[in-house]
């Protein structure tokens, strides 16, 4: 990138951070006046021009999804629109951040919600802290945009806060070239990222399929938010299914995998909690045997691929064939050259 290009990508990061700190100054302003403001006021007050203040309150609404009313010339937010402010001790908003600050490392696009929630943060946040919020979000101010991904979420949010089914077009080809996209109708159970896949899942039921199903926010392709409303299964009932998983996928048969892993990666498997089924079961050669139930082997295929050749599948049998297959072909490819 020459001298005129990274002028031209600062730029256009600056711009963006310009405008989401000029949002949240407009939202603040709003919500301290419940009688609401004219287009005029909120100009004056954030220092642009009447016309950028039009354009600023139709992209907070269509953009970002922030509820405003409009009544004789004066606009105003939502009463219902924020949660109650919360009392945090500096040591819970350090948790908060850094939960955060996960999903703000995974993220592959500009989320402007993960934006505003981190500019509260920064103003609650002493000294050092507050500023490392505000480097992130100068990071994340630099990812493309994703408007249509953001109203995806905004609407499964609302589904699920609300109670209300959704229905929405899943396109599984991503995974699975050749099979068709498909119309869902989904009580939205759960939302959950992941940090394995750098992704959000929907959790719910599945009315077509009389069960629970788990759905990759990604390849959602449209969503629409019905008046019709469902019963939330029974308290416990997401938890309990989740534990089986080995980080999303909970919605399929419960599986028993043994490994057995070599000296070299025995210290380093003991050493953390993978699953809260897991058994380890001490070798007089300094390896270990492993075993959990989980829920399918979709997920913990990857994770045992991962340790390489410190790893052998004992059971069941067909993932250990799985696996050696897939090595094969591997190892093949690596001999061709």
């Amino acid at each position: 990138m020459d001298a005129l290009e990274s002028a031209a990508a600062s730029g256009r990061a600056g711009a963006k951070r310009d405008r989401l700190a000029r949002f949240y100054r407009v939202v603040r302003f709003l919500e301290g006046r419940p009688e609401g403001a004219t287009p005029g006021e909120i100009a004056a007050f954030v220092g642009v021009s009447r016309r950028t203040a039009y354009r600023d309150l139709a992209a907070l609404e269509e953009e970002i999804g922030i509820p405003l009313w409009a009544d004789g010339g004066r606009w105003g937010v939502d009463g219902r629109a924020f949660l109650p402010a919360l009392r945090l001790t500096l040591a819970e908003a350090t948790a908060v951040f850094l939960a955060a600050r996960l999903m703000a490392k995974y993220a592959d696009a500009y989320d402007p919600d993960l934006a505003g929630a981190f500019q509260k943060l920064a103003e609650a946040l002493p000294g050092e802290l507050g500023r490392h919020v505000e480097r992130t979000l100068e990071v994340m101010a630099r990812r493309p945009p994703d408007p249509v991904g953001a109203r995806h979420l905004l609407l499964l949010v609302r589904g699920w806060a609300e109670r209300r089914v959704v229905e929405l077009t899943y396109d599984p080809s991503v995974n699975q070239p050749g099979r068709p996209t498909r119309t869902a109708r989904v009580h939205p159970w759960l939302i959950e990222p992941s940090a394995t896949t750098h992704a959000l899942y929907l959790i719910g039921f599945d009315e077509a399929r009389g069960a629970q199903r788990t759905f990759k926010v990604e390849r959602i392709r449209q969503v629409t938010l019905t008046a019709e409303h469902f019963e939330p299964p029974a308290p416990g009932t997401v938890e309990t299914l989740l534990e089986r998983a080995w980080t999303i996928i909970a919605d399929q048969g419960e599986v028993e995998v043994v490994l057995r892993f070599d000296p070299a990666a025995a210290g380093r498997v003991a050493e953390a909690s993978w699953h809260p089924t897991q058994a380890i079961e001490p070798a007089g050669d300094g390896g270990l045997t492993w075993r959990a139930t989980v829920s399918g082997t979709i997920e913990i295929r990857s994770w045992i691929l991962g340790w390489g050749d410190e790893v052998e599948v004992l059971e069941p049998a067909s993932l250990r064939d799985e696996v050696a297959a897939l090595l094969e072909r591997a190892a093949g490819r690596y001999r061709a050259r």
